[in-house]
């Protein structure tokens, strides 16, 4: 979240002013007090419903928070509801104003509603087992603190009370504190309870409620004037403030990065409230039976109280070697939760504890944003440098990642090379900015063992939106981080809904590509390459073709990057291989001499990264009863920049005989380097630097163009041009030195008979 955001929900009700208005109250109350309460009651008894009004405002604007849980929202919600009633008791008691013993019962009835209803509040939270069996445990606590209680005040409070103070007010006031004891026992076991929903300070803040009404009610029937003075005007007024600092620090707790801490997990004083209320009870029940029985019976009363009270402090040991008992199980908890929700390489978060802060957020309504990062081409630096070095430099990684995400982002680990960072934001703007942040410190050197490497990754940024789970939000980031790769690497992309849509499309077309290898559905055509000088075919590139049963043609440049990125590629050129080599081994049986010498398959570099390829051609050779002369492999400039499996292919390919051609020759970014350490037989100039150089408009493709043939001739490689579509371009071309060629001009890809018909005599020159 912004601190813009911040900043204004601190203005609104519920952040700092309710409290500052509340505290602000209570302290004029009492330095009123202090000054010995000069002027009339009236002064000291508006404070209370001044503190009492910003209460209620600041639970109505936590209450309506959309952020929060629907369990916390209503809450709050019941809350301000029972201060709403506090509120009016206050307001009543100001137009009463006097420091009369006991309480009016105009006063008492809102103010036991209030109490009641805050009772209800704390009930509906988690405050132990929701079973037949809790329940029961959890009323008989009640009913234990009740009874003493209502003894106590009975037996003790009211005999205090002056004389002429009437029943009425005694037992207003009496009944109000018996309330708020219960209330102080409700407060307690769900402040204690772990994992409340409402944050645990805001419950243990709301303890002075009942803890003012206890007092306020035992020096209303038996105090000094003047304590009861104080307390008659203080009490509320420090319920304001409890009510908005509790609401203050749940607002708060928006804000912070992570889950609020979780409840008390320990021993908690609550716990011991049914056994002071048993204590005090046979404290009372001694100091009854002194004054009126024999001495005989009294033995009999203290005996039996002896032995109540021996079965409270077995009791309490009972307790405390539970609560013992119990905390080793939630440590023991808590250390099996670390260990299923982190990763044992890096102490990253895993997916499973990313995925679940990641819906937590989205229940809550946070902003949330999921940015998916994958290292780039780490397999190959993986193979370089072993797995040991491989784990340290994930290591690495990991910290690098935890030490540049600022406070509220969570770094993961997903697997492999591949992490995660949860932002909290929903910004599309604020997403790129911390992406590029991240990838930007990727970028930087690492240092492994005695080498210093240097990596960068990609990233998908998926912004959560309404409705979304966090599966799919993930899934989003994946398929952006996909595009992120297919655009380049070492950069992000931020999902958009069409991607999801061109995901399905290529799933969908990858299946069907799958069935149309095995069903035959495709089919190779052949666009001759000429010789530019005789006119004669002198070989031809196969380029395979689909014919959709439904579809129709699908293009090549639909299919062939499904098939790369699905890794259909291997067996779809396997299969090219295969075919245009039987092809090959036709046109030679039926054409003699007069057939090509050899054929072109394109080769795609996950073919080149396969281990057995070297090996898959030559079995391709020796079925056809071909031999290595008879075919040329061509491969584009990326495919051999790939890494030292694909390097150590191509060697092994060219130690075999098989001619090599660098295709789209000068497209690429380091050709002509290239050019000492690959084993090429052949160039081929890309198609775009053919266009337009006919009429010499373009200095530069010009100029490229016949570079390419003069370093072909020192070299005594082959130059083969590509995408003739003119006479014009083949007589410069021809001119340059360019010796083969193919294009529109002189023919298009053609079936294999056609091609064929070429070769055997018809049509031998472009005219034809």
């Amino acid at each position: 979240m912004s601190g813009r955001e911040t900043a204004g929900d601190r203005l609104r009700p519920g952040g700092l002013a309710p409290a500052a208005v509340a505290l602000a109250a209570t302290v004029a109350v009492l330095i009123w007090l202090l000054l010995g309460a000069p002027g009339t009651l009236y002064l000291g008894y508006a404070g209370a419903p001044i503190a009492m009004l910003p209460a209620v405002l600041a639970c109505r604007s936590i209450g309506s928070q959309v952020r929060l849980p629907p369990p916390v929202r209503s809450f709050w919600r019941q809350i301000q509801l029972a201060c709403t009633f506090l509120l009016a008791g206050t307001v009543i008691a100001l137009f009463r104003a006097n420091n009369n013993t006991g309480m009016s019962p105009y006063v008492g009835v809102p103010m036991l509603a209030g109490v009641l209803l805050l009772m209800v509040a704390f009930l509906r939270l988690p405050i132990g087992e929701r079973t037949p069996l809790g329940w029961c445990r959890a009323l008989l606590d009640g009913a234990t603190v009740a009874v003493a209680s209502t003894l106590i005040f009975w037996y003790v409070v009211l005999d205090l009370a002056p004389a002429g103070t009437s029943l009425v007010a005694r037992v207003a006031a009496a009944v109000l504190g018996v309330g708020g004891v219960l209330l102080l026992v409700v407060i307690g076991k769900a402040a204690a309870a772990p994992g409340a929903a409402v944050h645990p300070a805001s419950l243990r803040l709301l303890t002075i409620c009942p803890l003012a009404d206890i007092a306020g009610t035992v020096l209303l029937l038996a105090g000094p004037d003047w304590s009861r003075l104080a307390l008659s005007v203080l009490a509320l007024p420090l319920v304001g403030v409890a009510v908005t600092v509790a609401a203050l620090l749940q607002q708060r707790s928006l804000d912070a990065p992570g889950p609020a801490a979780g409840g008390v997990t320990g021993r908690s004083v609550f716990n011991l409230l049914p056994f002071v209320a048993v204590t005090a009870t046979a404290i009372l029940v001694i100091s009854v039976s002194a004054q009126d029985l024999s001495a005989r019976q009294r033995t009999v009363i203290i005996g039996a109280v002896l032995i109540a009270g021996f079965v409270v402090a077995r009791q309490l040991l009972s307790l405390r070697e539970n609560t013992v008992a119990l905390r080793g199980i939630r440590e023991q908890q808590a250390e099996l939760e670390r260990l299923a929700l982190s990763d044992n390489l890096t102490g990253l978060p895993n997916r499973t504890k990313f995925g679940v802060a990641l819906a937590e957020r989205i229940d809550a309504r946070q902003p949330a944003t999921a940015l998916l990062i994958d290292v780039d081409d780490f397999k190959m630096i993986n193979d370089t440098l072993g797995p040991a070095a491989g784990d340290q430099l994930l290591y690495h990684v990991a910290q690098r990642l935890r030490q540049h995400c600022v406070p509220g982002e969570l770094p993961a680990r997903l697997g492999g090379d591949e992490f995660a960072v949860l932002l909290p934001v929903d910004e599309p703007a604020a997403a790129e900015t911390a992406a590029a942040r991240l990838l930007a410190a990727l970028g930087e050197p690492f240092r492994v063992g005695d080498q210093q490497l240097l990596l960068h990754a990609s990233a998908g940024i998926a912004v959560a939106c309404g409705g979304e789970t966090a599966d799919e939000v993930q899934r989003n980031a994946d398929i952006a981080m996909y595009a992120a790769k297919e655009s380049g690497k070492a950069s992000w992309v931020r999902f958009e809904p069409r991607m999801r849509q061109d995901m399905v499309h290529h799933a969908r077309l990858a299946s069907e590509l799958h069935n149309a290898i095995i069903r035959g559905e495709l089919r190779l055509l052949y666009q001759p390459v000429f010789d530019l000088v005789t006119g004669r075919v002198a070989g031809a590139e196969a380029l395979v073709r689909w014919q959709h049963p439904t579809r129709g043609f699908v293009s090549p440049a639909d299919f062939i990057p499904v098939a790369e990125r699905s890794g259909l590629i291997v067996p779809l050129g396997a299969w090219v291989l295969r075919e245009a080599c039987a092809q090959l081994s036709r046109w030679r049986a039926e054409f003699g001499p007069d057939a090509i010498e050899s054929v072109n398959v394109n080769v795609a570099v996950r073919q080149l990264r396969e281990t057995g390829f070297v090996d898959e051609v030559a079995a391709v050779l020796s079925d056809h009863g071909l031999t290595s002369r008879n075919v040329i492999l061509e491969v584009t400039e990326s495919s051999v920049v790939d890494g030292w499996q694909v390097r150590d292919t191509l060697e092994a390919l060219h130690e075999m005989g098989v001619h090599l051609a660098l295709d789209d020759f000068g497209t690429g970014q380091s050709s002509l380097s290239l050019l000492r350490q690959f084993p090429v037989d052949v160039l081929k100039l890309d198609k775009s630097f053919v266009d337009g150089i006919a009429s010499g408009a373009d200095r530069g493709r010009l100029a490229v163009a016949a570079a390419v043939a003069q370093l072909a001739e020192h070299l005594q490689l082959k130059a083969v041009a590509e995408g003739i579509e003119n006479e014009e371009q083949l007589d410069r071309l021809r001119e340059m030195g360019y010796r083969y060629g193919q294009g529109y001009f002189m023919a298009k890809p053609l079936p294999a008979a056609e091609c064929g018909a070429l070769m055997s005599g018809a049509g031998r020159s472009f005219a034809a």
